[in-house]
C-alpha cells in the first residue's frame, strides 16, 4: 500500500510455469497488498506453481479467450478486490519487477495516472535480445502511431503497465479485441478520455521461455495497430464514431 492506496499486481499466464515463480520473486511485497494471476487455460503446470507460490486470487479461464480477455479478466478481479492502482506485468520474466516501486509511487502520488515501462527509452530491446525485426516494426508502428494519435510515446507495444483505478473505471474494455490488439485499443481509449501517460525506462530479457508470437500472428498485429490508430484519428476528427471510444 502506498498513501493508503491498494496496489495489486496482475499476471495475465498462458503457459507460463517455467518464468512464474522467478518473476513472482521480485514482486515488492512492501508496497503490493495483492497478487492477480489469471490463466488462459495453459497446457502445462502454470496453475500448480502458481498454488505453491501461495496466489491466492487464481482465476481460470475453462478455455483459451486470448490476452485480451485474459487482460479484461485481470482488471475485473483487481478492481473487484478494492484495487487503487493496478500494475500489469508478464509472468514470462520479460520484465523485471523491480521497476513496480517507480511506476506505482507515480501514480499513488497523482503525478500521472498511466505509467508505461519502455523497452526503447535507452538501449534495452536490442541488449535484452529482441530480434532486429521486431525491433524495426515497433520503431515503425510508433512513429505511425504518435502522428496519428499526435503523441509522443516512445512505444506502444510494452506488455509492462500500470493504471489508476480512475482510469480502468472509465474504459470500456468489454468493446475490446480479445487478442492482442487490445493493448493499443485500451491505449486510444486512455488519451481519449484526456489521461496523460508516463514512461520509464525497462531493460528487458528475451529467452525462449519468454512469450511472443509468430511472424504471421505479429503481421496481423500491425496491420490491428494501424487500424485502430486510424479508427483513433478519425473519432477525434469526429468523420466517424466507434464502439470502442463511447
Amino acid at each position: 500500500m502506498i498513501n493508503s492506496k491498494k496496489v495489486i499486481i496482475v499476471l495475465p499466464a498462458y503457459n507460463a510455469s517455467e518464468t512464474l515463480q522467478k518473476t513472482y520473486d521480485e514482486i515488492p511485497f512492501d508496497i503490493v497488498d495483492e497478487v492477480v494471476l489469471v490463466d488462459d487455460h495453459s497446457t502445462d503446470e502454470t496453475l500448480r506453481v502458481a498454488k505453491e507460490l501461495g496466489i491466492e486470487h487464481l482465476v481460470k479461464h475453462d478455455q483459451n479467450k486470448g490476452y485480451g480477455a485474459n487482460q479484461k479478466s485481470c482488471y475485473k478481479k483487481a478492481l473487484s478486490l478494492g484495487a487503487d492502482i493496478v500494475v500489469m506485468l508478464h509472468p514470462d520474466y520479460q520484465y523485471t519487477p523491480k521497476l513496480i516501486h517507480s511506476m506505482a509511487y507515480l501514480i499513488a502520488n497523482d503525478v500521472y495516472p498511466v505509467v508505461m515501462g519502455s523497452r526503447i527509452l535507452g538501449k534495452g530491446a536490442l541488449r535484452g535480445g529482441m530480434p532486429m525485426y521486431k525491433y524495426i516494426a515497433n520503431r515503425f508502428l510508433t512513429l505511425f502511431q504518435n502522428i496519428v494519435i499526435n503523441q509522443k510515446l516512445s512505444e506502444y507495444h510494452t506488455g509492462f503497465r500500470a493504471f489508476s483505478k480512475e482510469v480502468l473505471n472509465s474504459l470500456a474494455l468489454e468493446h475490446n479485441s480479445d487478442d492482442f490488439i487490445f493493448d493499443n485499443q485500451m491505449l486510444c481509449q486512455i488519451f481519449n478520455k484526456g489521461f496523460e501517460i508516463a514512461e520509464i525506462t525497462c531493460p528487458t530479457t528475451y529467452s525462449s521461455e519468454s512469450s511472443s508470437i509468430n511472424f504471421q500472428r505479429s503481421v496481423t498485429y500491425g496491420l490491428g495497430v494501424l487500424k485502430v490508430s486510424i479508427q483513433y484519428y478519425l473519432h477525434k476528427k469526429k468523420l466517424k464514431s466507434f464502439q470502442i471510444f463511447k
